[in-house]
């Protein structure tokens, strides 16, 4: 059996935010990678092994889950205030600002999202991720208001996609900040996306691999294997897939079993759903898990320092 130090290869470290030193104002960096082994074993003191937990905030939460926003109402709608939350609440380790208002058919209003991401930066220190439009049509100028928006910031921009990556990596190059790539559950796909990217200019250290994570119940294991898959390439050598992982799963709060029962019923039940696929996945192998149910967070930190225990020493 394969142990510390036989491993051929090792996952890159990509550091997201910028401190004052930086030349950013986060109030700290959260770095991630530096693997050595399979996921939650390796040697103790490397905190960039550990895993983050980042929580989604929406500017449009008509396209949030419906349990929340029965349960949470307007809060959904202030991006700034619950990025705010998240972290003197929460304690989550990063914030992932979610422009959902893309989505709308026909949008153009471009300056607004350029001052919710003003307002998300000056209303937390934590790290943030951006994840922009899925629409072709408007990424280019999405991307660009949000990379210069965010200048300075080392901030993480989504997603890429094997058939619409380059205008996400022409605004990370031109203002220093990194990338999620996203493939559909596939490991030959996610290393293809990887190539394609650093063809284009992005730095190995500036990618980080989304290989699509399916709810518990609901293609979970597939994209656990998957993830599984990845880890063992990039620990043997293959420096293709040795970026490290995201996982978010946006059906968690949207499945049948969700939309079940009282409103306070679906609230919990919503709750232990994200919290045990998001678990899977740190365990498959994710340095970041992006939750939105405010109650996952604290659940997942608790599992997070049992699993980690005197890791951080």
């Amino acid at each position: 059996m394969t142990t510390l130090g036989q491993w051929e290869g090792s996952i890159v470290k990509v550091t997201i935010g910028a401190t004052p030193a930086d030349g950013g104002t986060r109030r700290a960096t959260c770095t991630i990678g530096g693997d050595r082994d399979l996921p939650l074993l390796g040697e103790p003191g490397n905190l960039s092994t550990i895993p983050k937990i980042a929580f989604d905030v929406c500017d449009d939460p008509a396209l949030w889950p419906e349990v929340l926003r029965l349960t949470m109402g307007d809060e959904l709608g202030d991006p700034a205030a619950m990025a705010a939350r998240a972290e003197r609440e929460m304690g989550a380790d990063l914030v992932r600002l979610n422009l959902t208002s893309t989505r709308r058919k026909g949008f153009s209003d471009f300056p607004a999202i350029r001052k919710t991401i003003e307002d998300v930066l000056s209303a937390t220190g934590l790290p943030l991720i951006i994840e922009g439009s899925a629409d072709p049509a408007i990424d280019s100028e999405v991307f660009q208001q949000c990379g210069e928006a965010a200048e300075g910031e080392n901030v993480l921009l989504g997603t890429a996609e094997a058939d619409r990556y380059r205008s996400v990596a022409a605004a990370a190059v031109a203002y220093r900040h990194g990338v999620i790539a996203q493939s559909p559950i596939d490991a030959n796909l996610a290393k293809q996306l990887n190539i394609l990217l650093r063809e284009v200019g992005v730095s190995q250290d500036r990618i980080v691999i989304d290989p699509y994570t399916g709810a518990l119940g609901y293609g979970l294991e597939y994209s656990y294997s998957v993830m599984e898959r990845i880890r063992y390439a990039a620990l043997k050598g293959d420096q293709d897939l040795s970026s490290p992982m995201i996982s978010a799963s946006p059906d968690a709060l949207t499945i049948k079993e969700v939309r079940e029962g009282s409103i306070q019923q679906r609230y919990e039940t919503g709750c232990t759903w994200e919290y045990t696929t998001a678990l899977a996945a740190i365990v498959a192998g994710a340095a970041i898990v992006v939750v939105r149910h405010p109650g996952t967070v604290p659940l997942l930190k608790d599992a997070i320092a049992g699993l980690t225990r005197g890791r951080g020493g």
